[in-house]
C-alpha cells in the first residue's frame, strides 16, 4: 500500500535465518503420510539410484576420512556414505528413521563383510541421549536436513561431534526437474537453497568451509514403468490429469538404449558440502 515502507535490513544479524528456512519449507507441498513411511516405500529406488552416482566418492574426497575416526551418519538412508566410508574409518553409527532403509543397509553391510557399522532407528526430533547415539569424532548429515528447525538440528550435530561436522544440501532446484513440473502443469516451489543454511551457520558463529559436488543424472531405468515410479517421488500425490501428463511427457522424452529406458536429456545440478571444525572441548 502507498505510504508503507518495508523495513530496511542493514545488518545480516537482523535476519532470522532459521525462521526464513521454516517459512520456505511451509510453502512446499506436504507429504500425505509420515516421513518414515514415505521413505520406507521409496527406499529401494532411492538406494538403487544413489549407488549409481558419483556423489559418494566426491563427498569422501572432500571429507578426507581418517582411520581413527568414529563417525555418526545422521539420515544415513541405505548406506550411500556409510558403506564406502566403513573401510576408511574406525566405526560408524548409522542413524535413520526408516526401517526399510536400515534393513537394506544392514543386508548390504553383511553381504560385503562390513562389521563396523552400528545402526540406530531415530530421527531429528527424538531425544538422542535416550537413543544412546553418544559422542563421535565426526558427524555427517548428508542431504538429510529436511527439518523445520535447522538450527536445532545443527545444535544436535554439534553436541555429538568432537572434531568436525559435515552437512550437505541442495543448490537451486537440486535434483528436482523443472521441465517435468512444467509438463504436468504444476509449479515447482523451490526448497531451501544452501545459502540459507550457510547464513544460518554464520548467524550461529560458525565459520564454515564449503565445496560443491556437480552431478549429472542420466536417468536410466529398467523399463518405462519404473521411470514413472521414480519421478513420482518428486511430485508427491498426483491427480489423474498429472499422471496422464507425466506419462505423455516421458513417452516423448525417453529412448531405448542398450535395453534400458533412458531420458534423452541429462539433468545437471550441484550439492553443497559444508563443514566446520568443532571448538576444542576441555
Amino acid at each position: 500500500m502507498h505510504g508503507i515502507r518495508k523495513k530496511e535490513i542493514t545488518d545480516i544479524s537482523d535476519i532470522d535465518w532459521n525462521g526464513i528456512i521454516k517459512k520456505i519449507r511451509d510453502r512446499r507441498p506436504k507429504k500425505n503420510e509420515p516421513g518414515q513411511y514415505y521413505w520406507d516405500k521409496r527406499a529401494a529406488s532411492f538406494v538403487d539410484h544413489a549407488g549409481k552416482t558419483a556423489y559418494p566418492d566426491a563427498f569422501l574426497k572432500i571429507m578426507e576420512p581418517r582411520s581413527d575416526w568414529t563417525v555418526i551418519d545422521m539420515g544415513c538412508g541405505g548406506g550411500t556414505l556409510a558403506l564406502p566410508l566403513a573401510a576408511r574409518v574406525k566405526k560408524i553409527t548409522a542413524v535413520d528413521y526408516s526401517d526399510r532403509m536400515l534393513e537394506m543397509l544392514g543386508s548390504e553391510a553383511q553381504r560385503r563383510g562390513i562389521n563396523n557399522i552400528n545402526t540406530i532407528k531415530a530421527g531429528w526430533d527424538d531425544d538422542w541421549a535416550e537413543m544412546n547415539i553418544g559422542l563421535h569424532d565426526v558427524a555427517i548429515a548428508s542431504r538429510s536436513l529436511s527439518v523445520d528447525d535447522v538450527h536445532g538440528a545443527i545444535m544436535k550435530l554439534k553436541n555429538v561431534a568432537r572434531k568436525r561436522v559435515y552437512i550437505s544440501t541442495i543448490v537451486g532446484d537440486g535434483p528436482y526437474d523443472r521441465r517435468i513440473f512444467d509438463a504436468i502443469g504444476r509449479e515447482l516451489i523451490p526448497s531451501v537453497d544452501y545459502i540459507y543454511v550457510y547464513n544460518l551457520l554464520y548467524e550461529m558463529g560458525i565459520h564454515a568451509g564449503i565445496s560443491f559436488i556437480p552431478e549429472e543424472s542420466a536417468r536410466i531405468f529398467d523399463d518405462f514403468g519404473s521411470a514413472g515410479d521414480y519421478f513420482k517421488w518428486m511430485l508427491n500425490e498426483m491427480t489423474l490429469e498429472e499422471e496422464y501428463n507425466l506419462d505423455q511427457y516421458l513417452r516423448k522424452n525417453m529412448i531405448i538404449k542398450g535395453g534400458k529406458s533412458v531420458i534423452e536429456y541429462k539433468k545437471s545440478f550441484k550439492w553443497a558440502v559444508i563443514w566446520w571444525d568443532q571448538e576444542v572441548r576441555g
